[in-house]
């Protein structure tokens, strides 16, 4: 299992430098005060407006980077330092995840697909780690067979949680470029404040590729355990 920890190790040091890398962006673009003086709040709903959106509520969650589009309450999340500052890190996540609403009024296809694996891949998600070292143990202990097979079920779980994975880039990186297209197009930030928001969107972006890189290392490494190749 040496291989394994190896990989762990790798992604999460990875994982450890991007997510301090956003942090310290949003730090730093949380300074960059706009000209316009509106909130995340009202960033938010001014583009849900412009987007013909009427029927999705902008509230306030707690947490530092909690933000979201909930679909199915079709409310758009904002983070205590998102809903009421007023710099262009907050609205760059505020129209950020406007356009995941957009992406749901308009029918997205890629947000739709990962819609409907949810429900499955939170149940495979729980339980493919059990299943991955059950059967590992069982194939040392008692050699291939029942443990292999319980390995193979195990990795077939894990490999919907890489899917999905996969399934996330195009649907936050779409609903990051509809955001600054539109603050763009309705002249929302400066220059300068534009070119902030578009980098801390991208440092977001980062996050989701390393995770879906690491799930596919990792995948990868279980077949090769599977196969015999360990």
């Amino acid at each position: 299992m040496m291989g394994y920890y190896i990989i762990a190790g790798l992604i999460f040091l990875v994982s450890m430098f991007v997510s301090n890398k956003l942090k310290s962006k949003f730090k730093k673009y949380s300074k960059v005060h706009l000209q316009n003086g509106m909130s995340g709040k009202e960033i938010a709903e001014k583009m849900l407006r412009d987007n013909g959106i009427h029927d999705v509520e902008v509230i306030s969650t707690p947490g530092m980077l909690s933000d979201h589009y909930n679909p199915s309450k079709k409310t758009v999340n904002l983070s205590e330092g998102v809903y009421s500052q007023r710099n262009a890190a907050a609205a760059a996540v505020a129209a950020h995840e406007c356009g995941h609403a957009v992406q749901h009024a308009k029918a997205y296809s890629w947000l739709q697909m990962r819609s409907k694996l949810v429900p499955v891949v939170s149940v495979a998600s729980k339980l493919s780690q059990w299943a991955i070292f059950g059967g590992i143990m069982l194939m040392i202990m008692v050699g291939s067979g029942i443990g292999q097979t319980i390995l193979l079920l195990g990795i077939i779980m894990y490999a919907m949680g890489t899917l999905f994975s996969f399934i996330t880039l195009p649907v936050e990186y779409d609903a990051s470029k509809r955001a600054l297209v539109w603050l763009e197009n309705e002249n929302m930030l400066t220059s300068a404040e534009h070119d902030a928001a578009e980098d801390s969107l991208k440092w977001a972006a980062r996050t989701y590729v390393v995770a879906a890189i690491g799930s596919l290392a990792t995948l990868l490494y279980f077949l090769s355990i599977f196969m015999g190749r360990d």
